[in-house]
């Protein structure tokens, strides 16, 4: 069976503002999840039913998504009050109690809990990317299958691409590549078929964008930029290729 990888966080907080900080927890970690998704609506946050409540929890939210067979958990967010800190002090011994300077008080914190699957997350990210569409081949209509990462989660930023394995073209490229490695950007060089069976392949893999390397490139020093998602192609200076996808990278 697969590894289950929990990522988990114990906040700590005064009882009293614990209500705050769940709702706090709550919005934060939802505006977390759809940031990077095409389509936030398949996100929702569920408060759980007095029936689902884990004896010691004062409250608790799942973010569900909608999964193809239906609306499943992604992440739980528990008021778990103070049971665990005393339950832990009556065994141990120890005390954990809290001292506010600012209040000359002492407390045992309450804990919200919030705890997601590593990989479940990854399922969901990966759901939310793919894509098929209908467009023109060179021998008519064919499907294209696209894996629209947001940017920040592609595993490759951007392929650049030698139009043929000569005239010095690779050797440009791979000059290219170096230069995003040194700015610590995911590249990639791609010399294999020909150029649209590289789009594609990049299509399938995520690269937002592909940068081509032709014969105008070895004559004015532009470059032609093209866009997973739209398709649409420009050119650029060769120069300016490296701040114009750190900007397209940071304007998400």
């Amino acid at each position: 069976s697969c590894e289950f990888e929990q990522m988990e966080m114990e906040f700590f907080c005064e009882p009293g503002t614990d209500d705050e900080w769940m709702s706090y927890w709550c919005d934060a970690r939802m505006s977390w999840w759809q940031q990077f998704a095409n389509d936030p609506s398949k996100f929702r946050l569920r408060p759980h039913e007095p029936d689902e409540l884990a004896h010691y929890a004062k409250g608790c939210f799942d973010i569900e998504y909608d999964y193809p067979w239906g609306w499943g958990e992604l992440e739980g967010i528990a008021n778990r009050t103070d049971y665990d800190l005393k339950k832990h002090a009556q065994y141990s011994g120890a005390k954990l109690e809290y001292f506010d300077p600012q209040q000359q008080k002492k407390f045992v914190p309450y804990v919200i809990e919030p705890a997601a699957g590593a990989t479940r997350g990854v399922l969901v990210y990966l759901l939310d990317a793919y894509h098929e569409e209908t467009v023109e081949g060179a021998k008519g209509p064919e499907t294209r299958v696209v894996m629209r990462f947001h940017p920040q989660l592609a595993p490759i930023k951007v392929a650049v691409l030698p139009l043929v394995k000569k005239n010095e073209m690779p050797e440009k490229a791979r000059e290219v590549v170096q230069a995003f490695l040194a700015r610590g950007i995911a590249a990639s060089y791609d010399e294999q078929h020909a150029i649209g069976r590289r789009y594609r392949r990049h299509d399938e893999i995520g690269t937002p964008w592909c940068l081509t390397i032709d014969g105008q490139t070895m004559e004015d020093g532009s470059i032609t930029l093209r866009d997973r998602d739209t398709m649409e192609q420009r050119r650029i200076s060769i120069d300016d290729a490296v701040d114009e996808i750190q900007r397209l990278l940071a304007a998400g």
